[in-house]
């Protein structure tokens, strides 16, 4: 055996290929595996290799990612930050504080807000104006389905009462009709086209902070869920494209190209050419994001039956189906004939069932071409569509902090769901038992990015440190596949297979936790950490 640049020895490498196999020792040779087994890797150390004494730790793939908003994320880090509260005292103080700061900002954007934190989930204008008067205030919610203005914002992009309701999306109004400040989908381009434009080292700065953030987390490899047309924030191709060439990208990055909902297929030839414009070995752009439905927060996931009201009575809303569910199965059709991967946002069951229908459209007229489309989100779907995703090789790709009891559900959702629809939320278990391909992803930054917290909320239904309920806890993971779902789940539906698993000849993609999280109770695989993180054999964190 020839002398490896990197020998991992005396832990649990937990390889996560078909078998689930297991092994105490692995070498790198160059970006690449070139030994897994036991004692006699050890005949690959010579005198210039980094031996890595794992001491009874855990050896992984590296984390992906299978759906987070990373560039946009970064860009946020820098902006007025109200995530990880709830507490409204908490977000008057850090917008008053971030206000202060900040005097030669000609705005006050930021995001992370919770919609539990207001009655019926919506703030108003009153309230942030009280704290910023004089300069427009923009900021968007956890979910980025919603956004919270104050009146000199709302004024700035001529939102007024006469104001019509964008196609796919809402104003929320006073008595007399003018804007309360919350904007819903859609609505919220009506300020964002107004926004102070986004800087190139500004975007560039961004994805390089939120690719530290990653790494940290274990994290090699990601898709990117937006790139281009949903707001400005999200047009990353050319910063991800400059950090490449600059040798900044040290991730895998697959994009997915947005699929603007208001054309039709003449946009196609665009994303043909954008794919060929930005195509490397880091970064490729062969995906193309399709926004089916919304949330069910705000009534727009599109369901099989409709929202009650606050009174438990039937409305005739049953959310929004965001592209015509027969011309959606022409676009599919289209970019699966020209290799295309098509990832869906398909929240509820109806916007489910129309994507695994456009799937199977374009595997009737294409034949299997291997794309391997997938679903994200899946918070309901129908027990008629169930065995689909297997028989069609559609992706499930999960959001699994999701999964729990917590306000944004308990409050804001669940009540105004019929008993068909409340049953059934975020069913792993029986996707797993119908034989679907899982895929997990975080949505950062709607939730926390750590795959650990989402590795602990699939495996318990419980988010780390709750004190609720398991959520339908017949649906839980076991942990060898929700940390596969993380590993080499998200690797094949990111398309890149010579990642996701510690195999010889595969790409030293790594990850070292501060433990076996097996030999641990399941309830404290939240507290796992990461220690170091590889990404072709060259360390990126640690």
């Amino acid at each position: 055996m020839s002398h490896a640049d990197l020998v991992f020895t005396g832990g649990a490498v937990l390889t996560m290929d078909s078998a689930r196999s297991r092994a105490t020792a692995l070498a790198v040779t160059g970006d690449r595996i070139s030994a897994v087994g036991h004692a006699e890797v050890r005949a690959a150390i010579g005198p210039a290799t980094e031996v890595i004494e794992l001491g009874g730790r855990a050896l992984l793939p590296g984390f992906q990612d299978a759906h987070v908003h990373a560039a946009a994320g970064g860009i946020e880090l820098a902006a007025c930050d109200l995530s990880g509260t709830v507490d409204l005292a908490e977000y008057v103080r850090r917008i008053a504080s971030y206000a202060a700061k900040h005097p030669e900002r000609e705005w006050i954007t930021g995001s992370g807000w919770s919609m539990e934190s207001f009655p019926g989930g919506q703030p108003t204008r009153q309230q942030l104006d009280a704290l910023v008067a004089d300069r427009p205030v923009y900021l968007v919610n956890r979910d980025h389905h919603g956004a919270w203005a104050n009146t000199r914002a709302l004024e700035l992009a001529g939102i007024t009462a006469a104001t019509p309701d964008p196609a796919n999306g809402r104003i929320e109004r006073e008595t007399d009709g003018g804007p309360t400040g919350m904007l819903q989908e859609a609505a919220m381009a009506l300020v964002e086209r107004v926004l102070p434009e986004i800087t190139p080292q500004d975007r560039l700065t961004g994805l390089l902070c939120a690719q530290e953030l990653l790494h940290s987390l274990g994290i090699t490899g990601w898709q990117e869920a937006i790139v281009g047309g949903y707001d400005r924030n999200m047009d990353s191709a050319a910063t991800f494209a400059r950090a490449a060439e600059q040798g900044l990208l040290t991730a895998r990055v697959t994009g997915a190209q947005w699929w603007e909902r208001d054309r039709d297929v003449t946009q196609i030839e665009t994303m043909v050419l954008r794919r060929k414009q930005f195509g490397s070995e880091r970064f490729r752009l062969d995906t193309v994001k399709i926004m089916q439905d919304g949330i069910a927060e705000n009534f727009t996931a599109a369901m099989t039956e409709p929202y009650l009201d606050h009174r438990g009575c039937c409305t005739a809303n049953a959310g929004m189906s965001f592209v015509d569910p027969v011309a959606l199965r022409g676009y599919v059709t289209e970019l699966d004939a020209l290799d295309f991967q098509v990832h869906f946002h398909a929240l509820g069951d109806r916007a489910v069932r129309e994507a695994l229908n456009a799937v199977e459209a374009a595997l009737i007229a294409n034949g299997p071409r291997g794309n391997r489309h997938q679903l994200a989100h899946l918070q309901v779907i129908h027990p008629d569509d169930m065995g689909r995703f297997q028989r069609l090789g559609a992706v499930a790709n999960l959001q699994p902090l999701w999964a729990a009891h917590e306000p944004q559900l308990d409050d804001l959702t669940l009540p105004f769901l019929g008993a068909g629809l409340r049953d059934r939320q975020y069913l792993f278990g029986d996707l797993l038992r119908a034989g679907a391909t899982l895929a997990a992803g975080s949505d950062w930054p709607v939730s926390d990015l750590n795959p650990l917290s989402g590795i602990h909320t699939a495996v318990n239904r419980i988010t780390p440190g709750s004190a609720l309920p398991p959520l339908l806890p017949e649906q839980s993971l076991d942990l060898m596949t929700a940390l596969a779902a993380y590993t080499a789940g998200s690797a094949y539906a990111n398309r890149r297979d010579d990642t996701g698993s510690l195999r010889t000849g595969m790409l030293a993609d790594l990850v070292v936790l501060d433990r076996n999280p097996f030999e641990h109770p399941i309830t404290e695989i939240a507290d796992a950490k990461v220690e170091q993180t590889y990404v072709g054999g060259a360390r990126v964190f640690g």
